[in-house]
């Protein structure tokens, strides 16, 4: 088995360790979700609430390992594989550390929720910077529309500027931090805008080419 496979299923298996180990110490209902200002808004059951985010860390893996073997292109992910095995890796990561700062607030130490999880939030944009200029033409990671899809030039020209703008909006998202009250909503502005700009680019490059 591959050596980021093992890390993923430690991570997973730490996962479901933590909610067993702290079954006993968590309140009947958990605070599941927070909003944009560090709030609380949602809460579920004690077993939903322990349980839910490792077995969606065990099926993301699932899924994502899945990917590379069901890709008709399957010779072009070979190319960028160990970049996606890491991106899986650094996914999981995120998730585990996601879930223990859900168990540390629901074990009663209070924290604002917001500025603890835009580090995780801007070094996961940086890494999908990084695997998005290195993916090939495949159908299932990257930018993936008609105009990359039809053409392999304006596949590469659209990651390799997709790459950097995911790169900048991770550094983006970690100087957040200095003002978390509106980090998500400039965040995700951010992204929206850098979404339709890079599907103009591969268009108009597209049409360069006829």
């Amino acid at each position: 088995m591959k050596k980021p496979y093992i890390f993923c299923l430690v991570i997973i298996l730490f996962s479901f360790a933590l909610a067993v180990f702290y079954y006993p110490a968590m309140p009947e209902k958990m605070a599941s979700h927070w909003n944009a200002n560090g709030e609380v808004n949602d809460y579920m059951p004690k077993f939903w609430g322990l349980f839910l985010m490792p077995l969606v860390s065990l099926i993301i893996f699932g899924l994502l390992v899945l990917i590379p073997k069901i890709d008709p292109l399957k010779e072009n992910f070979a190319k960028f594989r160990k970049y996606f095995d890491w991106f899986i890796v650094l996914l999981e990561i995120f998730l585990l550390y996601i879930y223990i700062l859900t168990l540390i607030w629901n074990a009663g130490i209070r924290f604002d929720f917001t500025p603890a999880i835009i580090p995780a939030i801007a070094a996961l944009f940086y890494y999908v910077g990084i695997l998005t200029e290195k993916s090939e033409r495949n159908w299932f990671v990257g930018i993936r529309n008609p105009w990359t899809l039809s053409s392999e030039a304006v596949w590469k020209k659209t990651h390799n500027l997709g790459g950097k703008l995911f790169r900048i909006a991770g550094l983006i998202a970690f100087l957040g931090i200095l003002f978390p009250k509106y980090s998500f909503l400039i965040f995700i502005l951010l992204v929206i805008f850098f979404a339709i700009f890079i599907n103009f680019y591969s268009y108009f490059e597209y049409k360069k080419e006829k």
